[in-house]
């Protein structure tokens, strides 16, 4: 990224510990996330995808979700992440159809359902990528203490998005139970997915 990558950088850090305090997480549960304690319900959202059916990211019996937001333009932390996401769901083997991968555009305006679902799917064909109109976006980003900001800078690809950058695991009562910071190895959530199913 440009030069505000450092300061983004640390706002994001700055963000996740606020979430990591109000949450009251704690880092003592087995898990090799941040825990949240006691795991803290979310609420379900729905979005239309490129077909036109609706996916919702309601709480699913027997399968937790991995939920990240980014966008398609970005030019490190979103892909890292889902290349992380990729090697952890071929080390689960046969078990990873009981995980559901999602990745939720902050980009909306560039990123339509078609975009954003094509671009997670070039990792993973499992891989759901999703796009909301604005409000959808806000009260979910909110609902999970995501911030993103439009920069004032541009690049080749046109403008950039600061965004948080912690991934969320959301247990398959749709409770939010484990956060993991940008670099955090992805064998940590390799282990506690194997814990969850």
């Amino acid at each position: 990224m440009e030069r505000k990558t450092g300061t983004w950088a640390s706002i994001s850090r700055v963000l996740f510990a606020l979430v990591v305090a109000v949450s009251g997480c704690g880092l003592d549960s087995g898990l090799h996330g941040v825990t949240v304690k006691p795991p803290r319900e979310v609420p379900s959202f729905e979005f239309t995808r490129a077909d036109g059916s609706v996916y919702r990211t309601a709480a699913e019996a027997g399968r937790p979700m991995v939920l990240f937001f980014g966008y398609t333009h970005c030019p490190d932390v979103c892909p890292t992440t889902l290349q992380d996401w990729k090697r952890v769901k071929q080390a689960l083997g046969k078990n990873a159809s009981g995980v559901r991968f999602v990745f939720v555009t902050v980009d909306p305006e560039r990123d339509t359902p078609e975009v954003v679902d094509k671009y997670a799917k070039q990792f993973d064909p499992s891989f759901v990528g999703l796009s909301g109109d604005s409000l959808t976006t806000a009260r979910m980003q909110e609902a999970f203490g995501v911030a993103s900001i439009r920069d004032v800078t541009t690049s080749a690809a046109g403008y950039l998005m600061s965004h948080s950058s912690q991934v969320f695991l959301v247990d398959e009562r749709g409770r939010l139970v484990v956060l993991y910071a940008f670099g955090t190895g992805w064998d940590a959530l390799l282990a506690d997915l194997k814990q969850l199913l």
